[in-house]
């Protein structure tokens, strides 16, 4: 994203008032700095004004600056220098300013789960319309948000962006940079109970995206959950239950995905995906859809060919003919039994094998929340087998519990998970790795010989 160094004036000091026009914005130095803005994140371990030298050695015409730091006298008068209180602080100010100069249409997207894939839904859909750019990979934080906002192509049209948090204020933050057109909040899970406590701590944080919501702006939401009923008589609520606005209606399962109507209308939506709980998702798609205008025929085209990012319910065919469905990219307990949902539904396979690990950021319940996952595993299954320290607790649980009868192993590794794998697979099975994604699980699909 191009922008001209007046974009600065408002919140920062300058060491000289030339009018530069920035090609964009540089953090790594490594990389091609020319005619940028480096702006020095200061992390954990690395503070970036440390590298200012490599960033004029790599072409930065400008850089942003804490006040607090002495800039190297020596390299005074090779960058235009501009003194912020905080270049973090600095950055985000820097995003509003191109957001409010470009004026793209944004769409925030936040939830427990299942925001990649919905950011990966609205995609389709908007840029049958638009010219879109979204979040990449996980860059959903209070610097990744608006290094999207900065790295998007001048001719964007509309923006979707990913809002990830891990504490109370967060969500916050980036709806008041973002300045939303159109809110979703997915559903409320377990993530980050480890440092919120409580699932309806995690449901305030999730519903702070409403405090940067445009005045005119449309929130959609899974209506199905109590714990947003304090936001609901202001939202777009989408769900099964017959109080929402948009009810889900005669869900069909096809090979590979779902057919589903809404109450009250006669054509089906289609999605050749896994996972019924993809069928709400593409509901939230197709509302914001509707809002910006997009014509119906183009939401269902759309979603009709639609295609994930990767590791969310990602099929593969190993060497032996067994299909690998890889859902390794993360985990909570809602995702997890989603999961072993999706692996019971499937038809066609003899055996059905859930591999399932370690889940992370579950706080003091993380035992609990393992155990509880025994409950899920239904009779449809033909073998569950644990990976890990956390994952051993699943195992446990299934074992000590009468009212489950599927046979399960444990495994401390994922290399000893992929030998006991590799001589029970053929054509008539279907495995499901599912894990946090510390874990690596989705190793393990090398390991077998996909």
């Amino acid at each position: 994203m191009k922008f001209q160094s007046n974009l600065l004036d408002n919140f920062s000091n300058a060491s000289a008032k030339t009018d530069i026009n920035f090609e964009g914005i540089a953090t790594d130095t490594r990389k091609d700095c020319t005619n940028k803005l480096f702006v020095p994140i200061v992390g954990e371990v690395y503070d970036g004004h440390r590298f200012i030298d490599k960033a004029i050695e790599n072409g930065a015409t400008g850089t942003l600056w804490d006040e607090s730091k002495s800039f190297p006298k020596d390299l005074e008068g090779k960058i235009a220098v501009y003194y912020v209180k905080d270049t973090t602080e600095g950055l985000q100010n820097l995003a509003k300013a191109v957001l409010n100069t470009h004026k793209p249409y944004v769409v925030g997207v936040t939830g427990s789960n299942g925001k990649t894939t919905v950011k990966d839904m609205l995609e389709a859909v908007l840029s049958t319309k638009y010219k879109t750019y979204k979040t990449q990979g996980n860059l959903n934080n209070h610097w990744g948000l608006p290094m999207t906002i900065l790295e998007m192509p001048e001719d964007t049209d509309l923006l979707i962006l990913e809002m990830g948090m891990s504490s109370q204020g967060e969500i916050s933050l980036l709806s008041s940079i973002a300045r939303p057109d159109v809110a979703v909040i997915t559903n409320i899970g377990e993530s980050h109970l480890l440092q919120l406590g409580s699932k309806e701590n995690i449901a305030k944080a999730k519903m702070e995206i409403i405090d940067g919501l445009k005045e005119n702006g449309s929130l959609i939401i899974d209506g199905d959950e109590p714990l947003l009923s304090p936001v609901k008589s202001r939202a777009i609520s989408c769900g099964y239950e017959d109080q929402n606005n948009l009810q889900i209606s005669h869900v069909s399962q096809l090979e590979k995905g779902f057919s589903f109507t809404l109450v009250n209308e006669e054509k089906p939506f289609e999605i050749h995906l896994l996972g019924k709980h993809n069928v709400k998702n593409a509901l939230f798609s197709i509302v914001a859809g509707r809002k910006l205008g997009i014509e119906e025929d183009a939401i269902r085209s759309s979603l009709s060919s639609l295609k994930l990012t990767g590791m969310r319910l990602e099929q593969y065919t190993s060497s032996n003919g067994a299909l690998i469905i890889n859902d390794a990219y993360n985990a909570s307990p809602t995702s997890m039994r989603a999961a072993i949902e999706t692996l019971s539904e499937l038809e066609g396979y003899k055996k059905k094998i859930a591999v399932l690990g370690d889940m992370y950021e579950l706080g003091d319940k993380e035992e609990e929340l393992h155990r509880d996952i025994a409950n899920s595993v239904s009779n449809e299954l033909t073998e569950v087998v644990t990976v890990g320290e956390k994952g051993k607790w699943i195992y446990e649980e299934m074992k000590t519990n009468e009212a489950v009868s599927v046979p399960a192993v444990s495994f401390a590794t994922k290399e000893e998970a992929s030998s006991y794998l590799m001589d029970r697979l053929d054509k008539e099975t279907a495995v499901l790795l599912k894990a946090s994604r510390g874990l690596g699980l989705e190793t393990i699909i090398k390991a077998i010989g996909n």
